[in-house]
């Protein structure tokens, strides 16, 4: 069977070249941690590659998509309500029975999930995989971030109860503004001069993309080994980690796809909700997790988002290929 042919096969339950390499950066952190020098020098390298990414993101949106989308007004506040309404309470339900069992860090982790926005690049993939509205998912994907980008932090600080360690520095907000929203304003004056560029060339940006968050993967993952991480989540955790996972995911899936239908939302705006509603942001949840958590066990908190995305990416990939051999 020749390499291709595995990968085909692989692909088809999510498990691409770049889940493989979010994989595989987990292990090198695990087995080749940076350290001392290394991972001070690390920081600042992070720091401008996110803010890079971002800049990208809003040089290649397009304007006259997003404001074009608000018209489909039902599926743009179906997404909004699932991804900061739905999702916040199962993770203030779901943290207080994990902390029972796992680190309070690691319940912090599912409450910091329900408050991040929609994924962009994979919720619209599958959207259009699955015979879906593209466009209206492009818009409800990037005003969800773009949302977010405020929202999440203040919304994570109004959840999070006092006494468990974890909180928000009005400074954070800042912060975020400057390393993510900030960069992607600017990417959106400047994409007169590099729409065509980027359009043409899509590589560069790919690696900026995915090595944007390979490089956060590696360095939160990194201080994590250096504290002690797998000491702490041993593998029944890792299981238990997983399994909640799922049932938030299932939930969340669940309740976006019957609300559509409740709703009596066409097919195709059905299929948006679906993978917009039901997915969270791993690009833009690392890097303000890296501000929000500033100092504090990250690796912990983030650990429940990584898995978390590496389930729904494998599941939405089974459900997508599902969907579009009923289009076929």
């Amino acid at each position: 069977m020749s390499l291709a042919t595995v990968e085909a096969n692989l692909r088809r339950f999510g498990l691409d070249r770049y889940m493989m390499l979010l994989i595989l950066t987990v292990l090198l952190a695990t087995f080749a941690p940076a350290r001392g020098d290394f991972a001070a020098a690390l920081k600042p390298v992070t720091y401008w590659v996110v803010a890079l990414l971002f800049f990208l993101y809003g040089a290649k949106l397009s304007t006259k998509t997003i404001v074009s989308g608000f018209a489909n007004w039902r599926l743009q506040i179906g997404v909004l309500l699932c991804t900061f309404a739905l999702f916040p309470l199962l993770g203030l339900a779901i943290k207080p029975v994990v902390i029972q069992w796992l680190p309070t860090a690691i319940g912090v982790g599912f409450l910091y999930i329900g408050c991040l926005p929609s994924t962009v690049q994979s919720s619209i993939a599958f959207t259009s995989v699955s015979g879906g509205n593209v466009a209206g998912a492009v818009c409800a994907a990037s005003i969800s971030n773009l949302v977010g980008v405020i929202l999440s932090p203040l919304l994570f600080a109004v959840l999070i109860p006092s006494g468990t360690g974890y909180g928000v520095d009005p400074s954070a907000v800042w912060k975020i503004v400057q390393q993510i929203l900030l960069p992607f304003a600017v990417g959106q004056l400047c994409r007169p001069l590099l729409a065509d560029f980027l359009h043409r060339y899509k590589f560069p940006t790919m690696i900026v993309d995915r090595g944007s968050i390979l490089l956060i993967v590696y360095s939160a993952f990194s201080a994590g080994v250096v504290n002690g991480i797998w000491q702490v989540v041993s593998p029944g955790a890792l299981l238990t980690i997983i399994a909640v996972c799922a049932v938030m995911l299932a939930i969340a899936m669940g309740i976006s796809l019957g609300a559509g239908r409740a709703a009596g939302m066409p097919r195709e705006d059905l299929v948006s909700l679906f993978y917009c509603g039901s997915t969270k942001s791993l690009a833009t949840g690392l890097p303000m997790a890296g501000i929000l958590f500033a100092g504090q066990d990250i690796s912990l908190v983030v650990l429940p988002l990584m898995v978390f995305h590496l389930l729904q990416l494998v599941v939405c990939a089974i459900i997508s290929q599902r969907l579009a051999a009923r289009l076929a």
